[in-house]
């Protein structure tokens, strides 16, 4: 196999990490790093040299690391086995996420389960170019968006999942007002994701959820709309659940006369007998001649004052 003169980079513009597909260089090899790149050499899995952007010769001094595993002849055109890789450290912003099936949630307000889908995107940059390779790419030629996408599915399902309860428990809203929250859930989610994919040598430069939502087939959810939609009515027309109990049940004696005199009698028309009653005690006393105020007794045709004895 023949020694590689130059080696640059040749993958696509969504590829974080790339590798060069010959590993036979020399120590005459020109290296061609391009901006927002590093070139990272390794030796039987291990990382070893990092290049920054520019045009390098691959020459004892500018390769210690590998030079102390192979004793590389000073000064001589010398071939060797290495891996190339390319990193982009550039920002990638629009990598979209969402959950592929809807995930169950308790409603907090409701406190049924409802399932929810969420949508968004985020954006990274590979701040370590070593630990990124080292950690997340292993043996694969290309790591690509999709890449990013599918090894981490996982990870930010969990955090989108718990996330979402744990706020709607601490802001105790329903899930059917959260997009009025999103950019704070947003934030939140940040916080959460960040740590973890430093862990990878990579920085969370965003996490956007940018759409959250429930399927409108499901029968929880139709349920719940139903109620919200009947409450929203009442409180329009100005009563609550009980007073429309106490409609519907008028409305049916009235449809139903038959009915009327035993309802009567069970005490729907306790409003309309104390009424009556109030007017009946003031004709008895009427009748009786007399009527009372505060501690004396006034007659009712001579109007002469008496003192009221019990």
């Amino acid at each position: 196999m023949a020694v590689a003169e130059v080696v640059k980079y040749n993958g696509g513009p969504d590829v974080f990490a790339w590798k060069y597909p010959e590993d036979e260089l020399g120590t005459w090899t020109q290296l061609i790093v391009s901006e927002s790149q590093e070139a990272v050499l390794f030796k039987g899995g291990k990382a070893l040299d990092v290049f920054q952007s520019g045009r390098h010769t691959l020459e004892t001094e500018n390769i210690p690391l590998l030079n102390q595993i192979l004793k590389l002849p000073f000064g001589g055109r010398s071939p060797f086995s290495a891996e190339v890789w390319f990193v982009n450290k550039m920002n990638s912003l629009d990598i979209k996420w969402g959950t592929s099936s809807p995930i169950q949630i308790q409603d907090p307000k409701y406190h049924v389960f409802i399932p929810v889908r969420s949508f968004g995107q985020f954006g990274i940059r590979v701040e370590n170019a070593k630990q990124f390779l080292l950690k997340l790419v292993g043996t694969l030629p290309v790591f690509d968006k999709a890449s990013i996408v599918k090894y981490f599915r996982g990870i930010y399902l969990t955090k989108v999942k718990d996330s979402i309860s744990s706020y709607l428990i601490h802001k105790q809203i329903s899930i059917m007002e959260i997009n009025a929250y999103l950019e704070e859930l947003s934030v939140h989610l940040q916080e959460k994701m960040s740590p973890v994919l430093s862990e990878y040598g990579i920085r969370l430069v965003h996490f956007y959820v940018n759409d959250i939502s429930v399927p409108e087939d499901d029968s929880a959810v139709k349920k719940l709309k139903d109620v919200l939609a009947k409450k929203a009515e009442m409180n329009i027309l100005g009563y609550n659940y009980q007073q429309e109990r106490s409609f519907d049940i008028m409305e049916g004696a009235a449809k139903n006369p038959g009915s009327s005199s035993g309802m009567m009698g069970s005490g729907i028309g306790l409003g309309m007998g104390v009424a009556m009653g109030g007017a009946a005690g003031n004709e008895l006393k009427k009748i009786t001649g007399v009527l009372h105020t505060g501690n004396s007794v006034v007659c009712s045709s001579c109007g002469a004052a008496a003192s009221a004895e019990k």
